[in-house]
């Protein structure tokens, strides 16, 4: 066979690069940067694999960062209401965070060991139609440019024009681990959200701490601090935020050892989360096929981007390993076979940007009174289709509850007002 062709080299085109190539299928994998440049560049994001996507890689033979050193096991909730809830849930198995400037070009050198073709080449929309002479099937893994333009964005998943936070990342020395090591998931109300992830990266075991900031709010000032023009309050600011907002982290800096790793090390910008369609037939009748962040934007709110495009691109991999005519038909298959999982991750962030509904109040209450749910729901960020499946709706949330021996009705008439 010609073999695939595969347009970008981040963890869904590296995901199902080093797949096929398990299975001894010719690869070409297009990126616009070479190895040593994004380990050269600026922080690309602060993101968590959780326990299916470790499995994915032990299974392809990448998982170099091995999760009993390099992972944490819990995630530390709080939630900044007038009576604060502080309560922890614990993983069945751990997660872990990794650099992916450390990450993504060490899978990259894999994938060439293993017999796979790496093009150092930015391809745009027009290149689709060249490319895939040379290729059995192209497989579109990044949103870069005009490539997102291929595929029609999904109106009936895709409820926001417009950013929904702006964010604010960085990495920093001086915050101690909690204890159990974990990620802290802090909620202040009408502000925004702060992720604090036990991160390793070029300094070692450090702590990224993103801020998903609320326009309007009092934190969305901190998506347009600019660390080079005042460095000293830039980390002055984000500590007294710190202070106001997430107290839960702010107890475990030290001010004085409080710093940005590196001024590359730090990330600023918004997104809007989007859903395009599945494939799309290009000019010359061969099909293509969406993956990644080209097929799901999601916000980082809930850590699920690298997990969506890994379970993603495994599927893509699996249906193109099991089934060699790439017409539409099996284009259809692989979108129904991904629908569940991508789809509810991307319904479950998007239902968490927006203000707090009735159900979901219900459930962290119900997170903090009951270990079984907290350590589910915690244990559900690695499975983002049955977490959708608790929240999707009142009466789903409701059955759920019921199930666990709670009355979610009970807890939303005790609500003051």
């Amino acid at each position: 066979m010609a073999g695939i062709g595969i347009v970008g080299a981040g963890i869904a085109g590296l995901h199902l690069g080093l797949f096929l190539r398990q299975h001894d299928v010719p690869v070409t994998i297009y990126t616009d940067k070479a190895a040593d440049e994004i380990a050269g560049g600026r922080l690309l994001n602060s993101v968590a694999h959780h326990h299916p996507t470790l499995e994915r890689e032990r299974r392809l033979g990448v998982h170099h960062w091995d999760a009993a050193e390099y992972g944490y096991l819990c995630h530390h909730h709080y939630l900044g209401t007038p009576q604060p809830l502080a309560f922890r849930g614990d993983f069945a198995q751990p997660s872990s965070a990794v650099d992916h400037r450390l990450y993504l070009p060490r899978l990259m050198g894999d994938f060439e060991h293993r017999g796979g073709r790496l093009v150092v080449q930015a391809v745009q929309a027009d290149d689709l139609d060249r490319l895939a002479a040379t290729h059995d099937l192209m497989v579109v893994a990044s949103g870069r440019g005009t490539l997102g333009g291929l595929f029609a964005r999904r109106t009936e998943k895709s409820p926001y024009d417009k950013p929904q936070r702006r964010l604010s990342v960085a990495l920093w020395h001086g915050v101690a681990p909690s204890d159990p090591k974990g990620v802290t998931l802090s909620i202040s109300p009408g502000h925004g959200e702060l992720i604090e992830i036990p991160i390793y990266s070029f300094d070692g075991h450090v702590t990224a701490l993103l801020f998903e900031n609320i326009p309007g709010g009092e934190l969305e000032m901190l998506a347009d601090l600019r660390y080079d023009e005042d460095p000293k309050a830039f980390v002055a600011t984000v500590l007294q935020k710190l202070k106001e907002h997430h107290p839960a982290v702010y107890e475990r800096v030290d001010p004085a050892s409080f710093a940005v790793t590196r001024p590359q090390d730090i990330l600023q910008g918004a997104l809007i989360p989007h859903m395009r369609a599945d494939y799309t037939q290009l000019a010359n009748g061969k099909y293509a096929l969406s993956v990644g962040d080209v097929h799901s934007v999601v916000d980082p709110v809930v850590g699920q981007g690298a997990n969506s495009a890994s379970y993603s691109a495994w599927t893509v991999g699996e249906a193109i390993v099991a089934d060699l005519g790439f017409d539409e038909l099996f284009c259809q298959r692989v979108a129904r076979r991904r629908a569940d999982v991508v789809e509810g991750i991307s319904d479950w962030t998007n239902f968490m940007l927006a203000p707090p509904a009735p159900n979901l109040i219900a459930m962290l209450i119900a997170m903090a009174a009951h270990q079984e749910i907290c350590d589910e729901f915690t244990t559900n960020f690695g499975h983002g289709d049955r977490q959708w499946t608790n929240l999707a709706s009142m009466d789903r949330t409701r059955a759920y509850l019921a199930g666990k021996g709670v009355d979610m009705d009970a807890i939303l008439a005790s609500l003051p007002g």
